[in-house]
C-alpha cells in the first residue's frame, strides 16, 4: 500500500472539478464491512488500515474520523502523512457531517464516489449539506487519479457444500418471493454479498475473511438473474443454478437490467445495502419498496440443522485453540521466545489440521500486555511485542469452516499478575456470565440486555467503548445483522433476538498502556420456558474452550457465576477430552478444574 502518495493528485483533480471536499468512505458497491481491493482507496490515500473510517480531504486540510477501537493503529498510521486522526466519539456516529457542514461555505462542492454511498447514506448526507447550501457530487474522484488501481477479484465460486447446507435453493428463494408478494413488489434487488450467498447457496472468496462473491441479485415473481464477473462459475454449476430458475449475467449488467425494468415496476430493496451507483439507471416510473432485505432476518434464525453442524464445528475449533493455548503457555512459561505473530501462526496452524476448515474469519488479534488495550490490535512485523512469562495476553481469532464460523477471545496469564490485571479479568468475566445466563421475554432486544454484562464494571467505575455482541453468519460473514448487543442509540431500530439468532457476548476493560481484557463466546437464542407471561428466552453457548482461572479473583464472582463457570468448564472437558491427548488433554485437565469452594 503506497502511503499518502495520492493526496497532492487528488488536490490538483478536485481543483480541477471545482471541488472543495472529498470524501472517502470505507465501502464499495455491497456496503460490505470487508473491501475487495479494487475499493480500498480509503486505505490507499491515507495509509490507515483499519476496517472502518472516513477520510475527509480539503484544499488545505485532512481528517481521519475513526472510532476508539483504532485511535492508537490510526496515530501510528497517520504519522507523518499530513492527516488529522479525528477521534468519533461512538462507532457509529457520523460526525464528519456535521463538520463538513459547519466549515464549508454555501455553494461549495463536495464530491464521493456513488459505488461507495449507499441510498440511505446519500440522503443522510443530502440532510446535512442542503440546509447549508452545499452541493453534493457524485463523482469517484480518488478513482480517476488511482493507476495502480487493483482489478476486481477472478477466484471461482462455489456451491456451499449440500451436506453442509441444510436448505435447498428453491426453499429459500420461493420463501424471499413470497415476502415480495406480501410487500407488494414484483422485483426484488439485493446487493449485499452475504444476502446472496446465503439465498443461492454458493460461496466464494473474492472478500478476506467472508467466503462471499462479488454479485448482484434480481428477483422477479419466476426469475432470477444473478450478475457476476465472467469467468467464475463453472458449466455444471451454471446448469444447476439455471435448473433453479437461476439466469447469469455479467457484473457490470445490473444498471441495463435496471433501465430495462418495466414502467409498472414495484422494487423491493434495502436502502442502506444498494448502492446510489447501481440504482442511477433506475426508470423514474419504477416505485420503490424501501425496507430490510427478507434474507436478512431469514438468515439470522439458524435452523436445528445449521446448528447441530456448528456444534461439531466448535468442538473442532475448541480442540484446535487448546492445543495451540497449551503451547503457547507452557512454551513462554518456559523462557522460549515467542513473539506476538507467533500466537497467529500457532493458531492458525491448529485450525488448519481440523477437517472442513477453510480460512480465518478475521484477522486475529495477539495483544499482549499494554497492546491487549487495544480493542483491533494488529500485530506486524513492524509492530509486535515480544511475550514474557509474565501479565495477559489477550487472543481474539475466528475461523471458517464449511459447517459454522467461530469467533472466541481469551486472556491468558503468563506467569505472575497484579492485582488490577487480575479484577479486571474477573469483573469482565462476571458481566460475560451474567449476560450469558439472562433470560429474558421474546421481543427483548440487544440494547436492553446489553446492561447485564457492563453492570459489574460499572459497579467498579469503569466500561468499554465497543458494542458487547453481534450476529455470526453460518459459514459466511462473522460480523452479521440484523441483531446486535451494545448500548441503546437514540434513534436505533430495537431488533428483537429470535430462537436460531447467534450471537457473540464480549464485554472488554482496557486500560491504555497497562493492559487489556476481553472475554468472548458464541450464543445460540433459544426457548426457555412458557409462563402466563408469555415466552421466555435465553442463550445456550456454543463455544468450547477454558477460560483460565490463574488469574481468577474468586471473591469478585458471586456463588452463581461461580457454579456457571465450574459447569461450563465441566461441559468443555466432556466435549474436547475425547479429542485431545498427552499433554494437551493433561493441560485441559488442569484448566478445567472446579473452582475452590
Amino acid at each position: 500500500m503506497t502511503h499518502h502518495s495520492g493526496l497532492c493528485p487528488l488536490r490538483s483533480h478536485m481543483q480541477a472539478r471545482g471541488v472543495a471536499a472529498c470524501i472517502v468512505p470505507t465501502a464499495d458497491p455491497h456496503m460490505s464491512e470487508y473491501l475487495p481491493a479494487r475499493w480500498q482507496s480509503r486505505a490507499w490515500l491515507s495509509g490507515f488500515t483499519g476496517s472502518a473510517g472516513t477520510l475527509i480531504v480539503t484544499s488545505d486540510y485532512a481528517g481521519l474520523w475513526t472510532d476508539s477501537r483504532y485511535f492508537e493503529q490510526a496515530e501510528r498510521e497517520l504519522a507523518s502523512s499530513g492527516i488529522v486522526l479525528m477521534k468519533q466519539r461512538v462507532a457509529y456516529a457520523p460526525e464528519h457531517l456535521a463538520w463538513l457542514a459547519a466549515r464549508l461555505n454555501a455553494g461549495a462542492r463536495v464530491a464521493i464516489a456513488p459505488d461507495m454511498l449507499s441510498l440511505a447514506g446519500a440522503r443522510q448526507l443530502r440532510a446535512t449539506l442542503d440546509p447549508a447550501g452545499i452541493e453534493l457530487l457524485l463523482e469517484d474522484l480518488p478513482g480517476a487519479i488511482w493507476s495502480t488501481r487493483p482489478a476486481l477479484p477472478t477466484a471461482p465460486v462455489r456451491a456451499h457444500d449440500p451436506a453442509f447446507a441444510c436448505a435447498t435453493r428453491a426453499a429459500r428463494l420461493a420463501s424471499t418471493r413470497a415476502q415480495m408478494r406480501q410487500a407488494g413488489a414484483t422485483q426484488h434487488l439485493l446487493s449485499s454479498l452475504d444476502d446472496i450467498a446465503w439465498l443461492t447457496l454458493l460461496r466464494g472468496s473474492d472478500v478476506e475473511y467472508n467466503p462471499v462473491f462479488l454479485a448482484h441479485l434480481l428477483l422477479d415473481t419466476e426469475r432470477a438473474t444473478l450478475f457476476v464477473p465472467p469467468g467464475k462459475i463453472d458449466a455444471t454449476l451454471a446448469a444447476a443454478l439455471q435448473a433453479d430458475g437461476i439466469a447469469l449475467a455479467d457484473y457490470a449488467g445490473i444498471g441495463a437490467a435496471l433501465a430495462a425494468l418495466p414502467q409498472d415496476a414495484t422494487l423491493l430493496l434495502d436502502p442502506a445495502r444498494v448502492a446510489v451507483a447501481t440504482l442511477a439507471t433506475l426508470p423514474t416510473g419504477v416505485r420503490c419498496i424501501e425496507a430490510g432485505n427478507p434474507s436478512t432476518a431469514a438468515k439470522a434464525r439458524k435452523s436445528s440443522g445449521e446448528l447441530v453442524h456448528w456444534r461439531e464445528v466448535m468442538a473442532r475449533d475448541g480442540a484446535a485453540l487448546v492445543r495451540a493455548f497449551r503451547q503457547i503457555d507452557t512454551r513462554v512459561r518456559a523462557g522460549e521466545t515467542l513473539g506476538e505473530l507467533d500466537v497467529d501462526e500457532i493458531v492458525c496452524a491448529e485450525r488448519a489440521r481440523e477437517t472442513d476448515f477453510i480460512a480465518p474469519s478475521f484477522a486475529t488479534i495477539a495483544g499482549y500486555a499494554a497492546n491487549g488495550a487495544l480493542p483491533h490490535y494488529r500485530a506486524t512485523p513492524a509492530h509486535h511485542a515480544r511475550l514474557q512469562a509474565r501479565g495477559l495476553l489477550l487472543v481474539d481469532s475466528g475461523g471458517q469452516y464449511l459447517g459454522g464460523t467461530t469467533d472466541i477471545t481469551r486472556v491468558w496469564a503468563l506467569g505472575e499478575t497484579t492485582a488490577e490485571e487480575r479484577a479486571d479479568f474477573t469483573r469482565v468475566l462476571a458481566g460475560m456470565i451474567a449476560l450469558s445466563r439472562a433470560r429474558f421475554p421474546a421481543g427483548a432486544s440487544g440494547p436492553q440486555l446489553d446492561a447485564l454484562a457492563r453492570a459489574p464494571l460499572w459497579q467498579a467505575a469503569a466500561d468499554y467503548g465497543h458494542g458487547t455482541g453481534h450476529g455470526v453468519g453460518y459459514f459466511l460473514n462473522v460480523h452479521e445483522g440484523p441483531q446486535g448487543i451494545r448500548p441503546p442509540v437514540p434513534g436505533g431500530a430495537l431488533v428483537a433476538l429470535e430462537p436460531g439468532m447467534v450471537t457473540s457476548i464480549e464485554p472488554g476493560l482496557y486500560r491504555p498502556g497497562r493492559h487489556g481484557v476481553r472475554h468472548e463466546n458464541l450464543a445460540a437464542t433459544r426457548e426457555a420456558a412458557q409462563s402466563e407471561f408469555g415466552t421466555f428466552l435465553e442463550f445456550e453457548t456454543l463455544t468450547l474452550c477454558p477460560f483460565d482461572t490463574r488469574p481468577l479473583e474468586p471473591a469478585l464472582l458471586d456463588a452463581a457465576a461461580r457454579s456457571w463457570l465450574d459447569a461450563y468448564h465441566a461441559q468443555v472437558w466432556t466435549r474436547l477430552a475425547p479429542r485431545l491427548s498427552g499433554a494437551d488433554r493433561d493441560w485441559l485437565e488442569a484448566r478445567c478444574t472446579p473452582l475452590a469452594a
